[in-house]
């Protein structure tokens, strides 16, 4: 019966990423023969077309290659972590992890929990990238992240999501607005007044149901696709904006200071969770940080710290909820 190598997998995943053979060798330090020869290989053994040979034009995956190619990755990850496994005798988990999160919370809790990770795996090589809710996704469905921090926002049925915090919508104005001396607001009272929107995929939609929820249409004079630029721009009284994520500090960069309003009507909240590829093995490495970030011990110190910045009382547990 033939077989095929873990180098052979490696080959493989690199011309899949890069949709070349060409560049895969040129990532790999080898000959081009060495890869188009790796994927024959897996081709013959399997008996499945990994790729379609585009003239001059590299590869694109198959169907069968884009699922395999997504195995092969966790196989690569659990194969590097048994090495390490290996040298340390089995006295601590090693490996690497690479995490994905949501940019617009992942700065208020992010930071204490990898310290905390850290300190106690410390033979964990980590590496985590920030992303919007539509990348997260296809980087998990990639396989280029075992883990993901993000919001319950259109997840699809082959990603699983543990929540861990729910998050209500407020608004948000400068402290010299109209309506920075309000503590709660209506959405009809919101829509007199131009808005500042956080214009990245799926959480635009988000934001744009909670005032078509109720027959309202916001008049969006600014768009922007950082948090720090939106807050910016309230804070200097280009308009309003809605924030889901606690605010860790009511100051812009430049200065300027914002105000918190309660939303007087129901508006749909979003849950922060962890999320994983359904199906999949997560690594020794993967494990653990699943397990603490679900502590509730590790989180709840550090959001609760927020809440004077919050609109409503600080986030709870959804099983305590």
């Amino acid at each position: 019966m033939r077989h095929f190598t873990l180098k052979q997998l490696r080959y493989f995943v690199v011309a899949g990423d890069l949709s070349s053979v060409t560049q895969a060798a040129k990532q790999l330090h080898v000959s081009q023969p060495s890869i188009s020869a790796a994927i024959q290989q897996i081709e013959e053994t399997t008996g499945l077309q990994l790729f379609v040979r585009h003239h001059a034009q590299g590869l694109s995956l198959t169907p069968a290659g884009k699922q395999l190619l997504v195995r092969a990755k966790q196989l690569l990850r659990d194969a590097e972590g048994l090495e390490r496994f290996a040298v340390s005798l089995g006295e601590e988990i090693g490996g690497e992890l690479r995490l994905v999160a949501f940019p617009t919370f992942a700065p208020v809790f992010l930071p204490q929990l990898l310290r905390r990770y850290t300190d106690h795996y410390p033979a964990v090589s980590l590496h985590c990238d920030e992303m919007n809710q539509a990348d997260i996704v296809h980087g998990l469905g990639k396989g280029d992240y075992e883990l993901a921090f993000t919001y319950d926002l259109q997840i699809p049925e082959s990603v699983d999501f543990t929540p861990l915090y729910r998050f209500p919508p407020y608004a948000v104005v400068a402290s010299s607005h109209p309506l920075g001396k309000r503590d709660s607001i209506r959405l009809a009272e919101l829509v007199e007044f131009p808005m500042v929107m956080l214009d990245w995929p799926l959480s635009r939609e988000y934001f744009l149901s909670i005032f078509s929820h109720q027959g309202l249409t916001p008049a969006v004079a600014h768009r922007a696709k950082s948090m720090d630029m939106i807050r910016g721009l309230v804070a200097n009284g280009f308009g309003f904006s809605l924030f889901n994520t606690p605010l860790s500090a009511l100051d812009a960069f430049d200065g300027g200071r914002l105000k918190a309003l309660h939303l007087e009507d129901e508006a749909p909240a979003l849950s922060m969770g962890i999320a994983c590829l359904r199906g999949l093995r997560l690594s020794p490495a993967a494990e653990v940080m699943h397990r603490l970030a679900c502590d509730a011990e590790t989180l709840a110190p550090t959001l609760a710290e927020l809440a004077p910045f919050l609109a409503e009382p600080p986030p709870r547990l959804l099983d305590e909820s």
